[in-house]
Order: C-alpha cells, then sequence, then structure tokens
C-alpha cells in the first residue's frame, strides 16, 4: 500500500499539536456526575438530544475484584481474541491485564488511601476514549472511532508504523513482534478460538471492547465471565443498567487531565 508523504507528514503533525493542548476534569466522579456531565465528557457543550443513541462503555467494580478473577479475567480474553503468550515480557500482547493503584493513577495518587484499594488488581484496557489521540495520528485510518464510540482497528490496513503506541497515554496498543499464530501452536494444550482472526506479525492491536461479540447482541467475554467485577453497556441510555449504577456509586476514570474523554470507568 503506498503511502502519500505529505499526508503522512501532516497527520503526525497535527498528532503532535494536539499532544500539546490539555483539560481539566475531574480524576474522582461522585454518583451521579455522569447524569451531569452529558454522556460522562466532561467538556462536552453538545446537548444530550444530539448525542448518540449508543455510547458503550465499561464499569469495574474494585470492590468485588480478587485476584483469582483478575486471572480469569485476562484468561477468557486471551483465548476470546486468540492472545499469545510470548517470553519476552517486554514484547507481549496486553488487550486487558493488571496493574496496582499507583501505577494506574499516578496523576491522583493519594499515599492516604486504604490499603485494601491499594492492593487491588486493576484491570487496564483500552479506554475507547470520545477523544482518542491514536486516530489522529494513523496515517492510513487502521484505527478509527465508530459512532457507537468503539474505537476500531482495521488490521489489514495497519502499516505497523506505531504511530498510535506512542499516542495513547494508556498503553493500551500492542505491536506484533512475532507470528501469533506459530506462537499459538506452540503453547502446549493452546485453544485457537476459530470465531475471531489470528493477526500478522507487523500489525498493532488492543481491546475491542468485544465488538464481534455485541454485534451479536452478547455481552464481552470479560463481563459474561466475571459479570459481578465487569459491567458494559449504553452510557447513552438514561435508562441503562450502567448508568444505575454510576449514578449510586463512586467512580474513577484514568487521566481525565488529557482531555481523552475515557470511557472504562472504576467503581470503588
Amino acid at each position: 500500500m503506498k503511502i502519500d508523504r505529505r499526508k503522512f507528514l501532516k497527520a503526525a503533525g497535527v498528532s503532535a499539536l494536539a499532544s500539546l493542548g490539555g483539560k481539566g476534569a475531574w480524576e474522582i466522579l461522585d454518583p451521579g456526575a455522569v447524569d451531569a456531565a452529558e454522556h460522562g465528557g466532561h467538556g462536552h457543550d453538545k446537548a444530550k438530544e444530539s448525542g448518540p443513541k449508543t455510547r458503550w462503555a465499561m464499569l469495574v467494580d474494585m470492590r468485588a475484584m480478587t485476584e483469582e478473577k483478575a486471572d480469569k479475567i485476562r484468561e477468557v480474553c486471551d483465548f476470546a481474541h486468540n492472545i499469545p503468550h510470548w517470553d519476552d515480557p517486554e514484547r507481549e500482547l496486553k488487550w486487558i491485564w493488571k496493574e496496582e493503584y499507583e501505577h494506574v493513577f499516578p496523576s491522583s495518587y493519594n499515599e492516604y488511601i486504604s490499603d485494601d484499594i491499594k492492593a487491588m488488581p486493576f484491570m487496564l484496557l483500552c479506554n475507547h476514549c470520545d477523544e482518542p489521540p491514536c486516530v489522529r495520528v494513523c496515517p492510513v485510518q487502521a484505527t478509527f472511532r465508530r459512532p457507537d464510540g468503539l474505537v476500531a482497528q482495521d488490521y489489514h490496513r495497519c502499516i505497523g508504523c506505531r504511530f498510535c503506541m506512542g499516542a495513547c497515554p494508556y498503553g493500551s496498543r500492542s505491536f506484533n513482534w512475532f507470528s501469533a499464530k506459530v506462537a499459538l501452536e506452540k503453547e502446549e494444550g493452546r485453544k485457537i478460538n476459530k470465531e475471531f482472526p489470528v493477526r500478522t506479525r507487523g500489525v498493532v492491536e488492543k481491546c475491542n471492547f468485544c465488538v464481534e461479540r455485541i454485534s451479536l447482541g452478547k455481552q464481552p467475554a470479560c463481563v459474561e465471565a466475571c459479570p459481578d467485577v465487569m459491567h458494559f453497556g449504553n452510557l447513552a441510555d438514561s435508562e441503562s443498567e450502567i448508568r444505575k449504577i454510576l449514578r449510586k456509586r463512586m467512580s474513577l476514570r484514568r487521566k481525565l487531565e488529557l482531555g481523552t474523554h475515557p470511557m472504562v470507568f472504576y467503581l470503588v
């Protein structure tokens, strides 16, 4: 695939300028704050009537989280999306993974927070932002934002430039350094999910909110595996279950000060 050099450089320049700008935001959301901030995005000026009819979002209930459930969630995701396990941890493919509180919320770290919270395994994944910097920097539109808010990835268009990896402030994208198919075949007892494509070497990938499942009316694999921990639904629907939960529970979102408007909420 040929790439117009001028378009490539223009995309890179625009992304660099965009990265210099920031928007203030609350890091902690009180119960019901999402109702006051249109569709969960602080700083949006659009009225609810003009917003999308569907805006998918994920909630992670930290009160219900355990190490065992965190491991189960990643195991289910790895199988559903044929994610191999490299021998080199620095080049591993990560769609959903666990991390410590101080690394998840570095800009709002509170040394006096409960030791129970500090010890919890926070599950990290693509935040499917309202203002995704990864989309702005892609020179071939291999990553794009759908009308329902999902930030999608076209593996066939991806040229492996990794601009999106550099632009993502959440570290949610991984590069295929090796052949996933070969790695999967080498794993003892590993089964391949024939309903999901195995990516090739040289492309970037990330969590897709299980778009292949929600298009069939199913819940994401992680939600189906641990429904008490993971919640998924339509944030644009004021009567949806996740909106009801957010009205009752305190929640956190990552790096809101960057103005990306992430759609993954952590219930605390």
